[in-house]
C-alpha cells in the first residue's frame, strides 16, 4: 500500500497526518511552537523552530503508523497564510516571522493611504497592516537596511520557507492561493505587480516563482529521515487547502473554518469577481493551467474568544463546557459581545474598533455570557455570508464548517439560525491536512477524486429559528456593531 503525508503549519504548531491509499488517516502528529509576543503586541515565530519541528512531526506520525518508509509515495503541505519571513541564500533567517495577526507594518498602512483604489483594485484585498505587502515593507525598513549590500533576500510565506529548506536544492516557488494574499500579486494578470512591489518597496527579484497548486515542486528526505526523497506534490496555504479538503470543488460552494479567527470561503469559479461589500477576492488553487477564484471575510476573533473566556475572564475551565453553559442562559437576557479586541475585519475592516459587551441586566451572568460569546462567532460568520450572497449573486444553499468549535452543537445550530442555512459540520478536524494531502494523493495518481469526497461525513444542522426571533438578535448585534464603528 501507498501512503500520502499531509503536512498543516499552523499559527499554534505543526500538524503532520499520514494517510493510506484510500484516503484515510492513519497516524497524526501534532508539534506545538512558541508564541513570541513583546510588550508592544508584536507577535513573531522562530522560522527555524518551525522548520525543526515539521521534521519532528513528520517523523513522529511516520514511526507511530508502523509503516515502511518506501511506502510513502508523496507530500502536500498547507501553511499559515499570511506570516511573512526573510532569509538569505544560505537559508538563514534574517529575523523572526512576523505573524499574521501581528498588526506591526500599521505605520507601514497609514503612509499608503491614499493607494486603498489601486491596491484592492489589482490585489482583491483592502489595505492592511495583516497581509505579507506591508509586513514585508516593515522588514525591508527595520531589517533589510541593516544588512549587507550583497545579501540576496528570500521574501516569502511559511509554505516558500519550507520548501526551501525541505530541497537540498533551495527551490524558491510559492503557488496561487498563497501569493494571491500578499497583497503584491496582480489577481487578473497572474503574476507579481510591478506598481504593487513599488507601492511596498518590494524588489521583485525577491519573491518566489509561482506555480499551480497541484505542481511537482521538488523532492525531499526530511533531513535524511527517508531512505530515498519524495516529491512534494501539493502546496496551498491552510484555508484553500481546507476548501479543497471540504469537497467545494463547484460555484457557489462555501466553508468555514473555525480556528483562532475563521476564514469564510466561497468558490466563485473561473471568473474574477471585485467585493464591493467588504469582502477579498484571491485564489483559491491553481490546478493543470486553469485557477479557481473565491471571495473570502476573515474574522480575527472566532475560537480565540472561546480562549478569552477560559483564560482571561476565568468563566470555563475548558472550551467543552460552552456548550451546556449556553444552552442553560436564560432565553429572555439579550447581553451582546462584539469581540473587536484586535478591531474587526471582514466586512467592515475597521482596526481601531474595540470589544463591546453591552445589553446587560441583572439577569446576565455566567452562562448568558458564555452564550453571548458564542453568538458572536455566528453573527460574525452570518455578515460575511450576507456579504458573499451579495457580491456573488449566489443563494447560499449550505455552509461547511470544520475546526475544534464545529464540535459545539450550541454554537453551530446558532449558525445554521442566524444565517438561515443548512450547516454540515465535518468530522474531522485536520481538513487543511486533509486538502493538501488529498490534492499530492491525486497528483501521483494514487486516489480517485470521486472515492475521496463521496464517502465523507457530516453532522447536519437544519435551520429551527422563528424568523422574527432572528430578525430581533442579528438587528441587536448590528446595533451593538455599529456603536464600536462609528
Amino acid at each position: 500500500m501507498k501512503y500520502i503525508l499531509g503536512i498543516d503549519q499552523s499559527t499554534q504548531g505543526t500538524k503532520a497526518v499520514l494517510f493510506d491509499g484510500d484516503g484515510r488517516i492513519v497516524h497524526r502528529a501534532d508539534v506545538p511552537h512558541r508564541q513570541h509576543i513583546n510588550g508592544l503586541g508584536w507577535v513573531s515565530h522562530d522560522p527555524e523552530e518551525i522548520y525543526r519541528n515539521v521534521i519532528r512531526a513528520v517523523k513522529m506520525a511516520v514511526e507511530g503508523a508502523a509503516v515502511r518508509k518506501e511506502q510513502i509515495a508523496g507530500v502536500g503541505i498547507s501553511n499559515q497564510r499570511e506570516t511573512t519571513l526573510l532569509w538569505d541564500e544560505e537559508g538563514r533567517p534574517l529575523s523572526h516571522a512576523i505573524v499574521w495577526q501581528c498588526s506591526r507594518a500599521e505605520e507601514i498602512v497609514k503612509r499608503l493611504k491614499g493607494s486603498e483604489g489601486m491596491v484592492y483594485e489589482k490585489s482583491g484585498i483592502p489595505l492592511s497592516a495583516f497581509f505579507p505587502g506591508a509586513k514585508m515593507a516593515w522588514l525591508m525598513k527595520h531589517v533589510v537596511s541593516g544588512l549587507p549590500g550583497d545579501t540576496k533576500l528570500h521574501f516569502g510565506t511559511v509554505d516558500s520557507w519550507l520548501l526551501y529548506k525541505l530541497t537540498k536544492d533551495h527551490i524558491f516557488k510559492t503557488d496561487y492561493s498563497n501569493a494571491s494574499r500578499t497583497q503584491l500579486f496582480h489577481l487578473r494578470t497572474l503574476s507579481w505587480d510591478e506598481e504593487l512591489c513599488g507601492l511596498f518597496g518590494i524588489p521583485m527579484e525577491a519573491l518566489p516563482e509561482v506555480c499551480d497548486s497541484n505542481s511537482c515542486f521538488g523532492t525531499t528526505d526530511f533531513e535524511g529521515f527517508l531512505d530515498e526523497e519524495i516529491p512534494i506534490l501539493s502546496m496551498m496555504g491552510d484555508s484553500h487547502a481546507a476548501l479543497f479538503g471540504q469537497g467545494c470543488h463547484e460555484h457557489g460552494m462555501v466553508k468555514a473554518t473555525y480556528g483562532t479567527g475563521s476564514s469564510v470561503m466561497m468558490n466563485i469559479g473561473e471568473t474574477f469577481v471585485q467585493s464591493r461589500n467588504g469582502l477579498a477576492s484571491s485564489l483559491a488553487w491553481g490546478m493543470d493551467g486553469k485557477v479557481t477564484y473565491v471571495l473570502e471575510g476573515n474574522i480575527n476573533y472566532t475560537g480565540a474568544v472561546i480562549t478569552w473566556l477560559k483564560d482571561d475572564l476565568g468563566l470555563i475551565a475548558s472550551p467543552g463546557e460552552t456548550e451546556a453553559l449556553a444552552m442553560a442562559a436564560n432565553p429572555a437576557d439579550a447581553c451582546v459581545l462584539v469581540p473587536a479586541f484586535t478591531g474587526l475585519s471582514a466586512p467592515y475592516w475597521k482596526e481601531d474598533a474595540k470589544a463591546l459587551l453591552c445589553g446587560m441586566s441583572r439577569t446576565t451572568g455566567r452562562a448568558e455570557i458564555v452564550r453571548a460569546a458564542l453568538d458572536s462567532i455566528a453573527f460574525q460568520v452570518t455578515d460575511v455570508l450576507k456579504a458573499m450572497e451579495q457580491d456573488s449573486g449566489c443563494t447560499l444553499r449550505e455552509l461547511r464548517t470544520d475546526g475544534g468549535p464545529t464540535g459545539n452543537r450550541y454554537l453551530m445550530q446558532m449558525q445554521s439560525d442566524l444565517a438561515d442555512v443548512q450547516v454540515a459540520a465535518a468530522g474531522w478536524e485536520e481538513l487543511s491536512a486533509i486538502g493538501a494531502a488529498y490534492l499530492a494523493g491525486l497528483s501521483a495518481g494514487i486516489y480517485r477524486k470521486e472515492d475521496l469526497f463521496s464517502r465523507m461525513a457530516y453532522r447536519q444542522y437544519t435551520p429551527a429559528m422563528p424568523k422574527e426571533n432572528r430578525e430581533i438578535k442579528y438587528a441587536a448585534w448590528k446595533k451593538a456593531v455599529g456603536i464600536v464603528t462609528a
